[in-house]
């Protein structure tokens, strides 16, 4: 059996959406965050660490604006993005977790789920596209998965992005207007927005059902995009830096005889590019 939580279970009313966050602070924050996931990633390949990163919320809450800022930090050969939509057939016929579980990073790699296997406890429950005993099992299933995968030595950070219904529509009128933007749109978008107090009710409970000790779900209240990026960088680096050495890595010896070979290199410099310290 999954061990409960044991911290407070977050809910959507608990979020304070008023936070904000001024430009000329966002950018520094937002420079020191990326330089820290830069050396996470860094620390990550030496080590072999991985990392898994969730993203929830609502549509048009900022997610994908906080992905690209991450992902512009990051080395594309040890870190992906997968984004979920509905699954193919081939999926429909298998577990839902299977093809998460094909998803998986390898050692020191960290990777990226833009929307993730908390669909079935959410448009699948809302829109009934799962009988109701599979969607009620499926928290059971989440949890023993998320322990598996934390067990296995994979970090995991949830993140639920949470907006109000005005600030939405907000989004959705400034995407219709600009060209640029009007791709993000569809029929679904608005529709959904009829059964919010559904999604609210399922989303309450998925907190409660599976904000763990070990995957515990972090809300980001992001009617401020600005605020929402830093909240939601730092929640991640916090996590993927605990008890790691960011140190930058020692040269192996070959390396450093070959450099050596070709770049005029100061005694002190050569000892700190193999670790020697006095």
């Amino acid at each position: 059996m999954s061990k409960k939580k044991q911290a407070k279970t977050p809910r959507l009313d608990d979020a304070d959406l008023s936070m904000s966050l001024g430009r000329t602070p966002y950018e520094a924050k937002l420079a020191k965050q990326q330089r820290l996931l830069t050396q996470i990633q860094q620390a990550y390949l030496f080590s072999g660490e991985s990392a898994v990163l969730l993203f929830e919320g609502w549509d048009a809450a900022g997610k994908g604006g906080t992905i690209r800022r991450i992902s512009a930090a990051l080395d594309p050969r040890s870190f992906k993005v997968w984004p979920i939509g509905a699954p193919r057939r081939y999926y429909l016929e298998r577990h839902f977790l299977l093809r998460f579980m094909e998803r998986m990073p390898p050692r020191g790699a960290i990777t990226v789920f833009d929307r993730s296997w908390y669909g079935r406890v959410l448009v699948e429950r809302v829109e009934e596209l799962t009988p109701e005993k599979r969607w009620r099992k499926a928290y059971q299933e989440i949890n023993d998965f998320e322990r598996m995968i934390t067990d296995d030595g994979t970090r995991l950070v949830k993140l639920f992005f949470h907006i109000s219904p005005d600030e939405q529509l907000a989004r959705f009128e400034e995407r219709l207007r600009n060209p640029l933007k009007r791709w993000k749109l569809s029929y679904e978008d608005f529709r959904n927005r009829s059964r919010w107090e559904d999604y609210a009710t399922a989303i309450d409970e998925m907190f409660e059902r599976t904000s763990t000790d070990y995957a515990p779900w972090h809300v980001i209240p992001a009617n401020d995009k600005k605020h929402a990026r830093i909240t939601a960088m730092k929640t991640i680096t916090d996590c993927l830096k605990r008890d790691v050495d960011l140190s930058p890595p020692v040269l192996d010896d070959t390396v450093l005889d070959a450099a050596k070979e070709h770049i005029e290199m100061t005694p002190s410099l050569i000892d700190s590019l193999a670790g020697r310290t006095e």
